[in-house]
């Protein structure tokens, strides 16, 4: 059954060229329902989600409370800038899994109905009147493994010039 949020869990399965077993979002091509409907063929980047710990401190400012999970994300991450890495970045957890970023998330409606008026805080616009999305990064399994709470994450950059994230 699909639901929004994500069970903490004791570790996760990563499985290259897939993504996190048993999840809802885990294929070779797109799961998402929207772009299902534009293009069932489309390869899947959106393969594991990254949140930063740190945008929950900011939504709580901001009043509302959020937690690991709670957004769909496979994985929460700490101390790390996620959303100003380049694309093609690969982030090494744990012993053996390697995921490769591929791009910004893209926040659907369902995260108002999680949370009314949450959508608003996770994407916005700078001052220059770009999109700013906040919800975290899309990435691909390359390498699987076993990832576990607390696990290192080790962030590699690509060789330049680097890419900025853009949606996927």
């Amino acid at each position: 059954m699909y639901s929004f949020t994500k069970p903490n869990r004791d570790s996760i399965t990563l499985l290259a060229g897939l993504g996190v077993q048993g999840d809802v979002h885990a294929g070779v091509t797109v799961k998402h329902r929207s772009r299902v409907a534009q293009d069932p063929t489309q390869p899947n980047l959106r393969q594991v989600h990254f949140i930063h710990q740190e945008l929950f401190g900011e939504l709580r400012e901001a009043g509302f409370e959020v937690a690991p999970g709670d957004l769909g994300e496979n994985v929460t991450t700490s101390g790390i800038d996620l959303l100003s890495l380049p694309v093609g970045t690969l982030l090494r957890l744990g012993e053996e899994a390697v995921v490769e970023v591929t791009g910004l998330r893209n926040p659907c409606l369902q995260i108002d109905i999680f949370r009314d008026g949450l959508l608003k805080q996770v994407v916005g616009r700078a001052d220059d009147g770009t999109v700013v999305r906040k919800a975290g990064i899309m990435g691909i399994v390359v390498t699987g493994g076993t990832v576990r709470p607390g696990d290192e994450i080790r962030a590699e950059l690509p060789a330049g010039p680097h890419r900025p994230l853009e949606r996927v």
